[in-house]
């Protein structure tokens, strides 16, 4: 014979017992359970009302079982189902001060003579006998007096009494210490009325509640009619063993029979071979007590727990893994749920404190950042600075000296404001093909530079530029700067629509002036009308600086330098005075990677299309995303494209790449700076790899030098080693990391 339930390959319910049987096997649901075995479901045996489990106050129902509870001032019989009145006076003299007496279900504290009790109902107070107020012996006040604004008395009751009409008596209800009943409580016009469960009876006193068998012969000894039966049976009780005596020597229930007490178990306990005494059952020894992780064994019951992390569901058994990342604000960045636990992640540039907070690194107080010269912390990141002269090496680090061209490169293409004028209005339009930055300032107001100014001061670029060609050119440039202003408009750079890009080619040409650097700033704000019940109205500032490079090819015998200059300034100015009008008549649009934008646009145009995100960004998981480095903002597309090989870019949010300097078209795709750039460009960086750690150059590639002793650097594409400081030296020339300083 297999014994399946050895081998635990029978299919029976969890709160089914297994018991094998030749060739087979046959499933009992457990005491406490019903159904056929393979189906187990608990009994609840509180469901009856009026039985209510044999409970005489309150029954509460639990797998498998049951369990009685009594109210305040009870507590539970040894039968574990009948409640008994508890003698608080016992404890303390019932916290009252002078005396405690006991009643049942609850108890009252007195004061001795020349004494009354207090609001409190526990202390007692020396009386008084003057004027007619609660310090008064003669207040009248059942329970507690309270004095009115009048100089009279008001009378209340403790919680659970009722005023009486005199508006001074106490009336006693159900809700304070049952109502003096044992068992069960009804509130009536006349006061409380007391019952008992069915297995019980009323005593005379109207209060208690004793066993119906008592109940009898309390009857009969009042009943002169059945003295002999009363003879009967006390003579049986005094021959044989009787419940009366020790609870006829049962550990909890003993009943009366005809062949003598009969004992009995409550719910979780086993009645002993004795047939005394009682036994608590262990239900963890079997299945764990149906627990998933812990049980513990009580008297005459069992608890299931989880372990941390978990949460135990309504069935008191099973336990379910609690998902501490679905709570708000579990963690400051990335929650992980793990089964019983969970860890917290921090964004590049946090670290963890705590378990789930995040604050910044502060990148530049460890090595300065690993800076060459100056480090600026910012929220997760940091930038590296330089002093003036000096521009930062496009490793980001370095600080290299500013190199105003490139001998070999091609010049970079400049930026081009083209007006024309079709049927009597004049339209505008700034090129961009290179050297270009976009930098939205707030919601309605952005800075746009495009060109490399030629004497760079404050508004240095903060960012690499395409070096231009060496070219001479005649120092000063010329300079011009202009304010316009749009009324009913926004600043919001938005791709300009199809239709009318198409319209645009069919214009004539007007002007066309070369610009070396243009720097465009447009900011909104709201101006209020006179009137009260005016709206406000938005008006659109634009400020542009231009500037002209004077070229020496340009001057020539006829007209020397100076008119040269005097040339160039009119046609500026003539230039600005279009672009003027083409702002007014909003005709004015900037071109980007072959998109055309618009400026400004008026507030019911701006959200066309473009909910949500702003100019730089795309939507993304429903959120906001700026376009990363080696990509440009496509307005056409609305989306992030990749540098296409031969340009790159190393800033976010913009709408254009920039030209490498070779400008031949070669290289890799999405390169996000200078160094990605490729193709011929590696002759210009002497078609060498970058320095190893522990190596520098000049310009960070090879041919490099060994850090010498006393340095170090544990980074790749260096211009330079970082001393040990304090004299210390190396344990060999081309060190790579701080440890490798001896110490003394």
């Amino acid at each position: 014979d297999v014994d399946e339930c050895a081998e635990a390959t029978d299919d029976c319910h969890i709160d089914a017992i297994c018991q094998n049987t030749p060739k087979s096997y046959k499933c009992i649901c457990k005491p406490g359970y019903k159904g056929e075995g393979k189906q187990c479901e608990d009994i609840d045996e509180c469901e009856n009302d009026f039985y209510n489990g044999g409970c005489v106050h309150e029954c509460i129902n639990i797998p498998g079982n049951y369990r009685c509870t009594c109210y305040d001032g009870f507590m539970l019989a040894h039968d574990g189902h009948n409640c008994l009145d508890v003698d608080e006076c016992q404890d303390n003299n019932g916290g009252c001060q002078q005396i405690c007496v006991n009643t049942m279900g609850s108890y009252e504290c007195q004061c001795k003579e020349g004494f009354f009790l207090s609001d409190n109902q526990h202390t007692c107070i020396h009386r008084s006998i003057e004027g007619m107020n609660c310090m008064n012996k003669d207040h009248g006040c059942a329970h507690i007096c309270r004095e009115t604004p009048k100089g009279g008395v008001a009378c209340e009751c403790r919680p659970g009494f009722e005023l009486a009409k005199n508006q001074k008596d106490c009336k006693l209800t159900c809700n304070y210490g049952n109502g003096g009943c044992q068992h069960t409580c009804d509130d009536t016009d006349t006061g409380p009325v007391c019952g008992c469960h069915q297995k019980y009876a009323l005593h005379s006193d109207g209060r208690t509640c004793i066993e119906k068998d008592e109940a009898a012969i309390e009857s009969s000894e009042y009943n002169a009619t059945s003295v002999a039966d009363v003879d009967k049976r006390v003579k049986r009780r005094l021959l044989m063993e009787t419940c009366a005596v020790n609870n006829g020597g049962c550990d909890r229930t003993c009943k009366d029979t005809a062949t003598g007490v009969r004992c009995s178990c409550p719910v979780g306990f086993t009645l002993q071979p004795d047939g005394k005494t009682c036994k608590d059952i262990d239900e963890c020894l079997v299945n764990n007590g149906g627990c998933d992780h812990f049980c513990r064994n009580t008297v005459g019951s069992f608890e299931c727990s989880c372990q941390k992390g978990y949460k135990l569901l309504t069935d008191e058994r099973t336990c379910q893994d609690i998902d501490e990342c679905s709570f708000e604000r579990t963690c400051d960045h990335t929650c992980i749920n793990y089964p019983g636990s969970f860890e917290c992640l921090c964004h590049k540039g946090y670290t963890l404190y705590g378990l789930t907070h995040c604050g910044d690194i502060d990148e530049c107080s460890i090595s300065n950042g690993s800076c060459d010269y100056g480090c600026l912390n910012t929220m997760g990141s940091y930038e590296c600075v330089c002093p003036p002269g000096k521009k930062l090496h496009w490793n980001k680090k370095d600080c290299i000296e500013m190199v105003k061209c490139l001998p070999n490169a091609k010049p970079a293409p400049k930026a081009q404001l083209v007006c024309s004028k079709t049927g009597g209005i004049e339209t505008c339009f700034l090129s961009c093909p290179s050297n270009t930055l976009f930098v939205p300032d707030s919601e309605n107001s952005y800075t746009l530079s495009c060109g490399v100014p030629i004497q760079q001061g404050k508004a240095q670029q903060k960012r690499n530029t395409t070096l231009p060609s060496c070219s001479d050119s005649l120092a000063p440039p010329i300079k011009q700067k202009a304010r316009f202003k749009i009324k009913d408009a926004k600043c919001h750079l938005r791709p300009r629509s199809k239709e009318k890009t198409k319209d645009s080619g069919k214009q004539a040409g007007l002007d066309n002036c070369q610009v070396t650097f243009v720097n465009l700033k447009c900011d909104s704000s709201k101006k209020k009308r006179r009137g009260r019940k005016s709206p406000s109205k938005e008006v659109s500032h634009i400020t542009a600086e231009f500037e002209v490079e004077m070229k020496s090819e340009e001057v020539s015998d006829t007209c020397n330098t100076d008119c040269v200059r005097k040339r160039m300034e009119q046609k500026l100015q003539t230039a600005i005075k279009t672009l003027r009008k083409s702002i007014n008549k909003q005709q004015f649009y900037i071109q980007f990677s072959g998109t055309e934008y618009e400026v400004a646009q008026k507030p019911a145009k701006a959200t066309e299309g473009h909910e949500g995100c702003s100019t730089g960004q795309v939507l993304q998981d429903g959120k906001c995303v700026t376009c990363s480095t080696g990509t440009f903002y496509s307005g056409e597309h609305n989306q992030c494209i990749p540098c296409s090989p031969g340009t790159y870019q190393d800033t976010e949010g913009q709408l254009t790449c920039e030209p490498c300097p070779s400008n031949d078209g070669q290289g890799v795709a999405g390169a996000r700076n200078v160094s990605e750039c490729g193709g011929k460009f590696n002759l210009i960086i002497k078609g060498l790899r970058q320095c190893s750690p522990g190596h520098y150059s000049s310009d960070g590639f090879k041919p490099c030098r060994v850090c010498p002793l006393g340095t170090y650097q544990p980074e790749p594409g260096r211009t330079l080693c970082f001393p040990c400081g304090g004299g210390l030296v190396t344990k060999y020339e081309g060190a790579v990391s701080f440890q490798d300083c001896e110490t003394k």
